[in-house]
């Protein structure tokens, strides 16, 4: 019965996500009619008895307005089962890749990989990206067991002290490299904006394998939220699941996060919200996560391109707008 109800919820999320996606494509400074839509849609896949759509519209639907739709839904569902997985392995509520400064970490590498030159390559930032953000796990991880033992309290500290920190870094070689600062200042903020197609099709083998590995271990995730030392008395290989996990996500991060910059909270809010509404069985929160942090980021990037149209804010700033308040929340609750 639970199989069941947990297929309609899904089946729901996913129509819901689907007519969020196609209302998007109409909203916009360019307004696309939906005769337009559809017809270049026929068009697209070579369907007879289509009608020519002008250039004009085929250019703002299929090189710039699907992409960065396609590319909100990935990168939210991404950073939100990445959230997932933090807040279970730390089994804390107000741990994410955002808070940790796993983000953060990718985002110097990015923004090294932009000074030096190498962002016309084709994984010119994303490597340095995936390299700096799993580097920055490790140290949060090492100054957090140095008593032995993960420490939630140290985990945060360090986190948020190395938040600051590399968010300094950045800001002195924005300062320094005054040619590079527009690209960079793209990566602290968070856009999707300037992807394309070919950072669609980069992203998606990634975060299928990622997924499938995080599914894997969703079971012994829940169990380790009991705690490592009951998690290993069930049979359950606790340092094992805590790497594969730790290391998969930050890959997912790093790669996200060299595509799209910086976007805070979604870790935070999306598996926190699901959480209350579903319970915290990872073998079903990480589906509604998948759902809910999509349509988060959707939802973030349609604001930021119409509210201050034809200005564009950064879609980092309206998740921040949501995401702060509730970290205080959450924080205020946790304390009581």
């Amino acid at each position: 019965m639970k199989r069941r109800r947990h297929l309609i919820w899904s089946l729901l999320f996913g129509v819901l996500l689907l007519t969020s996606a196609v209302l998007a494509t109409f909203v916009g400074v360019i307004h696309i009619p939906a005769d337009v839509l559809w017809h270049s849609f026929l068009h697209k896949f070579g369907l007879a008895g289509s009608a020519a759509v002008p250039e004009f519209y085929e250019i703002t639907l299929w090189q710039l307005r699907l992409p960065r739709i396609v590319m909100s839904l990935l990168a939210g569902a991404s950073l939100a089962i990445c959230g997932c997985v933090f807040q279970s392995i730390f089994r804390n509520p107000i741990c994410d890749p955002y808070i940790l400064g796993i983000s953060s970490g990718a985002s110097l590498g990015a923004t090294i990989a932009i000074i030096v030159g190498w962002d016309t390559f084709v994984f010119g930032i994303t490597l340095p990206a995936l390299v700096t953000a799993i580097l920055t796990l490790l140290l949060i991880m090492g100054i957090a067991r140095l008593r032995g033992r993960h420490s939630t309290q140290t985990l945060l500290l360090t986190g948020i002290a190395l938040n600051f920190f590399i968010s300094a870094v950045i800001t002195l070689l924005m300062v320094v490299n005054q040619q590079e600062i527009h690209k960079i200042f793209f990566w602290t903020m968070g856009s999707v904006a300037t992807v394309s197609w070919r950072d669609i099709a980069c992203l998606l083998p990634v975060m299928a394998i990622v997924i499938i590995i995080l599914y894997r271990y969703a079971k012994e995730l829940n169990i380790l939220q009991l705690g490592t030392e009951s998690a290993q008395s069930l049979g359950v290989n606790a340092q094992r699941t805590t790497h594969v996990t730790l290391i998969a996500s930050s890959v997912l991060i790093g790669v996200v996060v060299s595509f799209c910059g910086v976007i805070g909270f979604i870790g935070l809010i999306v598996p926190h919200i699901a959480r209350l509404i579903f319970g915290s069985d990872n073998r079903h929160l990480f589906t509604y996560s998948l759902f809910f942090g999509a349509l988060f980021l959707l939802v973030a990037d349609t604001l930021a391109r119409t509210l201050a149209a034809p200005a564009e804010l950064p879609v980092g700033s309206i998740t921040a707008l949501a995401g702060a308040p509730y970290f205080i929340y959450l924080l205020l609750r946790k304390k009581q």
